[in-house]
């Protein structure tokens, strides 16, 4: 398994028609805290040690690559320090089967107390009850929107409600080749799109048969939303019934893509995981992937010479795709008081862990721990300069299912010239819409 591979997984690529399917199975689409056993309530936390009898916590996340021996290493040291009254099971899952996975078992008493998710599935968790309110734990760790990026922090709310902590912001970067850059005179990866289309021109010419390679897929759909905001444009509406990505700013930045492939910059069909992979052994001068590649070339690649900075501004407008980790406790911690309070205690501490956890490759997401000697040194802290050319997916219920079978499929089409940019975003949309009017009647209040 890949790093890339296993990062390829974590937006529930091939899980969120799973995850309808199991919301559906929990009862046609029944919130899974209504009815039921009933729930033991649980004080409010305020933080401070946990007082209550022995319980053990399941804990599932989906940190299968590089990232997982650090939160493994959390996991054991909290279990070494508190083991005789909380024990931590930590389950780790590809992110594309625990999505599906998680509502079912939490019906069933088979599921995680307490889990990692990413930010654009809370409000989906949240609208079917799978998750609990975490307003009391926020308030005893004194964590306001003012320390976060506020996209981070608002991805956590829905109904009024807080039903998430916030541990970490990841985004795509700019991986560059200093050998292949040195060659045309270049000491730092060019910024914009005019300077990148001159780099490309000037390593093709020195030799670089194909210096950038476009993905069809994988993180092709990422790279399109960095573009389409740069652009100047939207996802969807604010009411969510709209998808927007293929307006003019869609087009410009689904041309720009197909445009890499057309001046040879880049083979076509470049196949799934390649582009990395052809980076990694040097052929490629740079790519945009994933800050959480970071340890992977460290460890797997340490002859590389590379350098990462932020994506370049193609469209006029800095910005690039971004998401979240976050803490969440579940409907099964729910049912009983004492799981509640050490499910809550045990958040209380990981979160406290922001430094160590930035040692996985990850951007803390509280900026006081950003601001530390120990974190500012390291590499993805440069990409957090400026907090306004972070992007979030909309925190809508139900999103990922329109961005699988609508948003990377357009892109796909359209870079593996099955179709223009503007018809595969037409057809897109168009299935995109049907699919955001659908989530509004399956996720009403």
């Amino acid at each position: 398994m890949t790093r890339s591979l296993s990062r390829r997984s974590f937006l529930g690529l091939t899980g969120a028609t799973g995850l309808a399917a199991a919301l559906s199975a929990c009862g046609g689409g029944t919130k899974l805290g209504a009815g039921g056993a009933a729930q033991s309530p649980a004080a409010t936390f305020s933080g401070g040690e946990y007082t209550g009898p022995k319980v053990t916590l399941d804990y599932w996340n989906g940190f299968t690559g590089g990232d997982g021996p650090h939160m493994r290493a959390m996991v054991d040291a909290f279990n070494k320090a508190f083991g005789g009254r909380i024990e931590v099971r930590n389950v780790t899952r590809q992110w594309a089967d625990l999505y599906p996975a998680m509502p079912t078992a939490i019906a069933a008493g088979k599921g995680p107390d307490v889990a990692v998710i990413h930010n654009d599935w809370i409000s989906t968790f949240a609208a079917r009850r799978v998750l609990v309110p975490l307003d009391d734990v926020v308030g005893a760790l004194g964590l306001t929107e003012s320390d976060f990026i506020p996209a981070v922090w608002k991805a956590g709310e829905y109904d009024g409600r807080r039903y998430s902590v916030p541990l970490d912001v990841h985004c795509l970067g700019d991986y560059w080749n200093t050998g292949h850059l040195g060659r045309i005179g270049l000491k730092e990866a060019p910024a914009d799109g005019a300077a990148y289309a001159e780099a490309l021109k000037g390593l093709k010419d020195a030799g670089i048969e194909h210096p950038f390679w476009m993905p069809n897929k994988w993180p092709a759909h990422l790279m399109f939303m960095s573009l389409v905001w740069q652009f100047g444009g939207q996802l969807y509406s604010e009411d969510g019934l709209r998808a927007l990505w293929g307006s003019d700013a869609g087009e410009q930045a689904l041309a720009w893509m197909v445009e890499q492939i057309d001046k040879g910059f880049s083979p076509a069909k470049v196949a799934i995981d390649s582009q990395y992979a052809a980076f990694k052994n040097g052929q490629v001068s740079l790519t945009w992937d994933g800050i959480w590649q970071i340890n992977d070339l460290k460890t797997n690649a340490p002859n590389l010479k590379w350098e990462l900075s932020p994506v370049p501004d193609i469209g006029g407008t800095p910005a690039v795709w971004s998401a979240s980790h976050n803490f969440v406790l579940t409907a099964q911690a729910g049912r009983d008081g004492d799981k509640m309070q050490a499910a809550k205690f045990f958040v209380d501490y990981m979160s406290k862990q922001s430094t160590e956890w930035a040692k996985a490759g990850m951007i803390p997401a509280r900026n006081s721990v950003r601001q530390e000697p120990e974190v500012a040194a390291l590499p993805q802290i440069a990409l957090a300069r400026n907090l306004d050319v972070f992007h979030f997916i909309p925190a809508l219920p139900g999103v990922g299912d329109v961005q699988t079978k609508a948003l990377e499929l357009a892109v796909a089409k359209a870079v593996l010239k099955q179709a223009s940019p503007a018809d595969a975003l037409k057809e897109g949309v168009a299935t995109a819409d049907k699919l955001l009017a659908d989530n509004k009647r399956k996720y009403a209040q």
